[in-house]
């Protein structure tokens, strides 16, 4: 984009990318509020849930993890639009299957396709709009676009609200099967590849860039920063309905795991609005510290402390999602200029799903770790410990950040 102008057609293309990525925040926890239902409506035994859980919710990031880095390359080989709609199409479908499952082999198959889609879904919505958004608010407009993911998970909680029923509830895949087809329209923005600097790069090629001497340390600071939130994000909040149950044993607890999904939602909605603001008055690297820092202590209040319900529970929830909504904005804004036009979109891709697998691994464990640990807080406070890790990475890369603040900045 060569001008400050913010025309019809870059509002149509923030509006598709914003809402594909608020339904795929719904879809990302859609089955966790729904799962006591699932086990129940397929006859297996509650025993059984925490193992179950874990799979269907490492499956999922897996998938996104996948789908993140794999959409990246794809849509640095064959234009954000094309790349963006085709992930769209992906999880929409897999949405809809998911309800139409009789088995767990379904259900865990449906889980991995639309996690697949999810995470191309993101990876293109924030390179492209980096790319082509003036810089004067692109801090600003990223944080909002980061909010789709907790719009989603609010959703989430208000469908289990309102629909008891789990197979009604994955007809929301609809939605993004409507917006796909008439993205093919709506979506009008020229493809934003700088095709002077790569006209016609083979995958090999692209992957040799995505790995260069100069692109690897930006890489692994990418990787590492987003990795460390993202790790004790999924861990806390895949299972922190099941957290809640837990909390009121030999009661439905719908009510209790619906309203703690729509805090997580609310805080994390808050947050990243207000990121670009945040980053913008007092710094990137400052405002990270703190939200890593908060991150921190909220968790160990929450899950090592609490052993009993109670409404103030909810409080904390949210103000745990608040400093989590505005890490995920900060470093969405922060982590695509750090690379060439390129390979931002598969860079970006590395950097906000490479760590999506050792959350898939996570996430697993904390299933694992239940029995042996003593509940479910505890073992989801052993996966929290990667907010201070990520403050000690952003201590240690003081440094390259300063540096990169005058490199690969996208030009309007």
């Amino acid at each position: 984009m060569h001008s400050t102008t913010i025309n019809k057609s870059y509002r149509l293309l923030f509006l598709i990318c914003f809402v594909s990525s608020a339904i795929g925040g719904t879809v990302s926890t859609l089955m966790s509020v729904y799962l006591p239902m699932v086990v129940r409506d397929l006859k297996l035994p509650d025993a059984e849930l925490s193992t179950i859980s874990a799979y269907i919710n490492a499956l999922f990031i897996a998938g996104w993890a996948i789908g993140g880095f794999s959409w990246g390359l794809i849509s640095d080989r064959i234009g954000r639009k094309k790349a963006l709609l085709l992930a769209i199409t992906c999880y929409g479908l897999a949405t809809i299957a998911t309800g139409y499952q009789t088995s767990w082999e379904g259900i865990l198959a449906s889980r991995f396709l639309s996690g697949f889609g999810v995470g191309g879904v993101l990876v293109i919505s924030f390179s492209w709009l980096s790319e082509v958004w003036p810089a004067s608010s692109r801090n600003i407009v990223i944080g909002i676009l980061s909010i789709g993911i907790p719009v989603g998970i609010f959703s989430a909680g208000l469908i289990n609200y309102l629909v008891s029923s789990w197979r009604e509830g994955f007809l929301i895949g609809l939605i993004p099967l409507l917006l796909a087809v008439s993205g093919i329209w709506l979506i009008t923005v020229p493809d934003s590849r700088r095709k002077e600097q790569a006209p016609d790069l083979s995958l090999q090629t692209r992957t040799t860039g995505l790995f260069s001497k100069e692109n690897l340390p930006n890489l692994i600071m990418g990787s590492m920063l987003f990795s460390s939130m993202l790790i004790g994000l999924w861990a806390i909040f895949s299972w922190l309905p099941t957290w809640i149950q837990s909390l009121l044993p030999g009661t439905d607890a719908q009510k209790e795991r619906g309203l703690s999904m729509m805090l997580m939602g609310m805080g994390g909605l808050t947050g990243g609005f207000v990121s670009g603001w945040l980053a913008n008055a007092i710094g990137i690297r400052k405002i990270m510290a703190i939200c890593f820092g908060m991150c921190t202590l909220l968790s160990f209040i929450l899950f090592r402390i609490n052993t009993h319900y109670h409404p103030v529970i909810l409080v904390k929830i949210g103000l745990l999602s608040f400093f989590f909504g505005v890490s995920q904005g900060v470093l969405s804004a922060y982590i695509p200029q750090l690379f060439p036009s390129a390979v931002r979109a598969s860079s970006a891709g590395f950097c906000f799903n490479i760590g999506r697998l050792f959350t898939a691994i996570a996430v697993l464990f904390v299933g694992v770790l239940v029995a042996g640990l003593g509940g479910y807080g505890n073992a989801i406070f052993i996966f929290s410990l990667t907010f201070p890790l990520g403050w000690l990475v952003l201590a240690a890369s003081k440094k390259r950040m300063n540096q990169n603040n005058t490199i690969h900045t996208v030009t309007t």
